[in-house]
């Protein structure tokens, strides 16, 4: 038991602390720690173009390279918080934002995984729903027994097994 604990606190010692991200090269990282504060918390909250969901700085993805080096020249040269999240935007559109706005144009990031999942559960009901109302409308059209066929019948449930003899 107590080899167990000790494991866990061992573990939980070396697991990463949050906020702090493997994917950051030391070589990106700015000499001065307000400026990569503010680079880091930007880029916590853009959208890796390539994996898509993950952030920037959690990729190891080029392109999640590349933005997080144009994220930081784009603070070393003077660009505000805001000026710097909107020049991103600006180039590579609202997808970038992990959190993008709710507005008309962006609707269909917002609720399109949503109008999907409905759309197949609909999808799915009908095709339901057709099968069920196919087996019944199959019972339901038989056609009517001709005279020899209720002739046989009768003599089936008279006799019970309907043999000739």
């Amino acid at each position: 038991m107590k080899q167990a604990l000790l494991l866990l606190a061992m573990l939980l010692l070396l697991a990463p602390v949050s906020g702090t991200s493997r994917a950051v090269e030391p070589n990106e990282r700015l000499a001065d720690p307000m400026l990569e504060a503010r680079a880091r918390e930007i880029s916590a909250g853009l959208r890796c173009l390539v994996c898509q969901n993950q952030s920037i700085d959690d990729s190891n993805a080029p392109l999640a390279r590349d933005l997080r080096v144009l994220l930081r020249e784009r603070l070393k040269a003077g660009d505000s918080d805001g000026e710097a999240k909107a020049f991103l935007v600006a180039r590579y559109g609202d997808f970038v934002l992990l959190r993008p706005p709710l507005r008309p144009e962006t609707y269909l990031l917002w609720f399109g995984p949503l109008a999907v999942i409905l759309l197949a559960g609909g999808g799915l009901y009908l095709a339901w729903r057709r099968k069920r109302r196919g087996a019944v409308a199959e019972i339901g059209t038989e056609p009517p027994l001709s005279s020899a066929e209720r002739a046989r019948l009768e003599i089936i449930l008279r006799d019970g097994d309907g043999s000739d003899r």
